[in-house]
């Protein structure tokens, strides 16, 4: 098949990003070639400062050589400014007459420095810093001249200064703004990072409008005079007073840019321009939804997007980025993230300790992070940004927040505050046996922007997982800006697509798609049989969303639920039969006492469950010892109902005052057999003193004189969470139906292998009781949703037990393990 052409224009960070991830969905697709006005390939503009500074040379910074190009089969045209698109005959021409032709064309021709109108701005020694031209002229000026000034105090112009500071020069900042950084930082945190740049021999101007460029002895730049009459001398002057989108060639060829202060091409969320659907943007050049970002991460983020559509595969949406900065100048970590300046609808937990260097303000509007800005201490940058694009709400944490991550002792977290005091040789992947300083230099030296990216060239939190949020820290905290927290919304469920848990349950249940190969071809899967953590996933998704005409894969499920059992660290496995309640009978207990002795079952425990849990058993034995138990499985190994758990409540117990073992039975019968995205515990107490232990279980109910209080989201796993107070109810129907709409709400909405808290975590609780409380029509409807789920349900593998069923299902297993 004859390939299509693509065409880029613009070689920069954006672009080829773009590329990338367009070769990994579809590489062989196009007939790519780029033109770039600079005689280099893709470098890493994020790393000039590094470059000016001294710390970096030229090759160190490259993102992509040219072999890349070459291994690519791109044609690049470097050193040739496009100067006409043709959109007629579908042509780009450049200023030295090449041509090529397109059927697509990327334009990614980024931005172009911001240079006040000053009279002198031509002179020599006047220079943007945008590239590496800039860079290499500042650095040779730098061994020639004394006097330097920068005008404009963000974070690029900070950046020159320190590293035309560190090259030996005298550098005066000059700023239009009361305080540096205005746009990232509030001006408490401005005036202790211009404390600090000061005592390291930087000088300040603020508030100063330049009049003009004053002309030297010498033909160039020689000093710099305000308006108020104040003149200073300057043998190099480095503009960095902003960037502003470089449309000029799009606008030239028809293209809309927009009006006002929304310049920029116009592009749709496929980051198609709104002109030409052949013709896409992506990067500086760009106005979607008539913003322009400045910040690398919006940027690859709408590279990933694009390449998606280019790549036909039509679903990726870019919707817009919550942007963060973090800034180093000579040891000084600055950080701050969305509305940081905050207003009359919110509030601010500040702490500003001068002496000790370290000023945090944290901005909340309705119990959600909004912005914060963080100067000294910034290892829990990372985690307000992500608390902040996630919404999380941090009413129960709000006293913790402003000590920082690890005050809160929670394993969960991974640890991701460790990373910023951890030396380079400290151990970072035990799995792997990954440091620090590896991770380090492998972002640096290869370019390294996404986790994933880290993974595959570190193996570092590629096994058990443990340590992703130290690496996604490490990872941050060496790129700054450049990294993008992805929230649990938008990553990908794994490496075999690049669709997220809940673009993939849309997708099944828009196109009512049935089994794992169809979901495959519709959802244009990288790999021909998924992999060991897709393929449990989509499985999982297919039930619940079509439970009875769904096709379920055993092939598909963990070890443990294909054989009916738990495998324990020696080979063997663990046999654990239903007990509705807790509550068992002489006839089921002499039942399991003999097939432990026919069984030769060396160890038999009472779980925390109250179930019995026949340990040590051989897996030839399975489908005998299922069939001599005669009794349902207590699903103890499946992401589905484990048990309700119940205390003897008022049947018995002088205290109770509602029947928690009648209820408990009653709620155990109604769930079984519910598949769910991770394992479901419920308890019930039949009084508050709540000796079934209901306040750590995704559903807990507590009987109290009036009725039942539910409880959810709970959790007795390795960081322990208390369950959140949902409601109190009267009757027992409306315990099963409250109980029923939540399970329902989080089997249709929470993430394969997501616990409830985590769920509940991530959608907010306001977001169940909209549903579940608020909304009577809504929880009828969940709850009869999940009767019409469960109306069949039945032990899967009650009609293998009999007993000329037993070989068939021994060579099931040895099928399904082969």
């Amino acid at each position: 098949m004859k390939k299509m052409k693509l065409v880029m224009i613009g070689n920069g960070m954006a672009g080829c990003r773009t590329l990338e991830e367009l070769l990994k969905l579809a590489p062989d697709l196009y007939d790519i070639t780029v033109f770039g006005a600079e005689p280099h390939g893709n470098y890493n503009r994020i790393l000039l400062s590094p470059v000016l500074a001294g710390e970096m040379t030229l090759p160190e910074i490259m993102l992509n050589d040219l072999d890349w190009y070459r291994d690519n089969a791109i044609t690049l045209h470097a050193g040739k400014m496009v100067t006409k698109i043709d959109r007629i005959k579908r042509r780009v021409i450049a200023a030295d007459g090449t041509e090529a032709e397109y059927d697509r064309l990327l334009i990614a021709t980024g931005s172009t420095p911001f240079i006040p109108p000053i009279p002198g701005a031509d002179l020599p020694g006047v220079l943007a810093y945008r590239d590496i031209g800039d860079t290499e002229a500042m650095i040779e000026a730098s061994t020639k001249y004394k006097h330097a000034v920068v005008i404009g105090a963000g974070l690029l112009g900070l950046e020159a200064a320190n590293g035309l500071m560190l090259r030996g020069m005298s550098v005066t900042v000059v700023h239009l703004a009361d305080w540096i950084m205005e746009r990232q930082l509030d001006k408490p945190a401005a005036d202790m990072l211009q404390a600090s740049l000061e005592a390291k021999g930087m000088n300040f101007l603020l508030s100063k409008q330049t009049e003009a460029l004053v002309r030297g002895e010498s033909g160039r730049v020689g000093a710099v005079r305000f308006k108020d009459g104040m003149e200073i001398p300057a043998d190099l002057v480095v503009v960095a007073a902003g960037i502003r989108p470089n449309f000029a060639l799009a606008e030239s060829a028809g293209i809309y840019c927009g009006t006002g202060r929304a310049r920029g091409i116009a592009v749709s969320d496929t980051l198609q321009t709104v002109t030409d659907p052949r013709v896409y943007a992506v990067g500086e050049c760009v106005a979607h939804r008539g913003i322009a970002y400045g910040l690398v991460a919006p940027l690859f983020e709408q590279g990933k997007v694009c390449a998606n559509h280019l790549a036909n595969f039509g679903i990726g949406r870019y919707e817009g980025s919550v942007t963060s900065t973090k800034l180093k100048v000579t040891g000084i970590d600055v950080f701050s993230a969305g509305d940081f300046s905050g207003g009359p609808d919110t509030e601010d937990i500040v702490l500003h300790d001068k002496q000790g260097g370290v000023y945090k303000r944290i901005v909340i509007r309705n119990n959600r992070i909004v912005g914060s800005v963080l100067y000294g201490d910034t290892a829990d940058g990372s985690w307000y940004f992500q608390l902040m694009k996630d919404g999380q709400d941090i009413h129960e944490i709000r006293d913790h927040l402003m000590f920082g991550q690890n005050h809160l002792g929670d394993a969960g977290h991974k640890g991701e505050n460790k990373a910023a005091a951890m030396a380079d040789t400290a151990e970072v992947c035990g799995c792997n046996g990954v440091c620090k300083g590896t991770i380090v230099k492998a972002i640096k030296e290869k370019g390294l922007f996404t986790l994933d990216e880290v993974k595959k060239h570190t193996k570092a939190a590629s096994s058990c997982g443990s340590c992703t949020g130290l690496v996604e820290q490490i990872l941050a905290s060496t790129v700054g800006g450049a990294y993008q927290a992805v929230s649990a919304h938008d990553k990908p469920v794994c490496g075999c697509t690049e669709l997220s848990h809940g673009d993939v349950r849309k997708a099944i249940r828009d196109h009512k798609l049935l089994n794992i190969p169809d979901a495959m071809e519709t959802l244009s899967w990288k790999t021909p049989n998924g992999c060991s953590t897709c393929r449990p996933a989509l499985n999982y998704y297919l039930i619940s969303t079509w439970p009875h005409e769904a096709k379920d894969d055993p092939q598909s499920r963990f070890i443990n639920e294909r054989a009916h059992a738990n495998i324990q660290k020696d080979g063997t496995y663990s046999v654990v039969p239903q007990m509705l309640g807790g509550v068992t009978t002489p006839a089921e207990l002499k039942r399991i006492a003999e097939v432990a002795e026919k069984y030769k079952v060396p160890t038999v425990k009472v779980t925390g469950g109250q179930r019995i849990d026949l340990l040590g058993i051989k897996k030839e034995d399975l489908p005998h010892v299922w069939k001599d138990l005669g009794m349902p499985s207590g699903h103890a190994y499946g992401k589905s109902i484990r048990t309700v758990k119940t205390c003897v409540g008022a049947e018995h117990c002088r205290f109770g005052t509602q029947r928690s073992m009648a209820m408990g039975i009653d709620l155990e019968k109604m769930l079984f057999g519910m598949w769910s995205p991770h394992k479901v515990k419920l308890a019930v107490s039949g009084c508050p003193r709540n000796c079934a232990e209901a306040g750590i279980k995704d559903v807990g109910v507590i009987g109290v004189d009036s009725g039942w209080e539910l409880y959810v989201a709970g959790n007795g796993g390795i960081k322990t969470e208390v369950a959140q107070f949902l409601c109190k109810v009267q009757t027992r129907e409306e315990v099963m139906e409250y109980s029923g709409a939540f399970l329902q709400l989080y089997r249709e909405e929470g993430f394969y292998l997501e616990r409830t808290v985590h769920y509940v975590e991530r959608v907010g609780l306001e977001h169940v009781k909209k549903h579940v409380l608020e909304n009577a029509e809504s929880r009828k409807a969940l709850f009869e949703r999940l009767l019409y789920a469960l109306q069949d349900a039945k032990d899967p593998w009650a009609e293998r037990y009999a007993a000329d069923a037993v070989p068939a299902v021994r060579r099931e297993f040895e099928i399904l393990e082969a």
